[in-house]
């Protein structure tokens, strides 16, 4: 009962805050970026912020001061890129307490089990929606992606 309300509660909110901006003129938004998570590989910023709700791009488990992957282990993989959305996040005004849904790509379904117990340790209660698709290719050879819908921070 306690996470159907919850749900119940977000659902509002994300309702509420979408007709707010389809209604309210032209939504204002704002671009932001991390210096805490790897440059973007192509023209498109860290994430938007329009209202309190906050859209991520997607992120890949690069280290930031390599540019790198960090390891072919997908669980190395899942906390690196992990760490990496709650960079963005914080740039944003928010943080993994605050995500409402994540959507994970990932290259091979058979990896699932071992992003799960990563991304348990990430979300441990009120866990967000969330989405996961196989998917042929990631930039730079990358076995995972993760970007969120999250709330701004009060």
């Amino acid at each position: 009962m306690k996470k159907f309300k919850m749900l119940t509660t977000i659902l509002f909110l994300l309702t509420s805050s979408l007709t707010t901006a389809a209604c309210s003129g032209p939504a204002q938004k704002t671009l932001f970026f991390s210096k805490q998570a790897p440059e973007a590989i192509g023209p498109y910023s860290h994430g938007v912020r329009t209202g309190n709700l906050i859209f991520t791009s997607g992120q890949i488990p690069i280290n930031p001061a390599t540019g790198e992957i960090v390891s072919p282990d997908i669980r190395v993989q899942t906390k690196q890129a992990l760490e990496n959305l709650k960079n963005v996040l914080q740039a944003g005004g928010s943080d993994l307490d605050h995500v409402l849904k994540t959507t994970l790509y990932i290259k091979d379904m058979n990896d699932f089990s071992a992003i799960n117990d990563v991304y348990g340790s990430y979300f441990k209660e009120n866990c967000p929606a969330r989405s996961c698709v196989e998917v042929s290719a990631l930039p730079k050879g990358a076995l995972i992606e993760i970007e969120a819908v999250a709330l701004a921070k009060k």
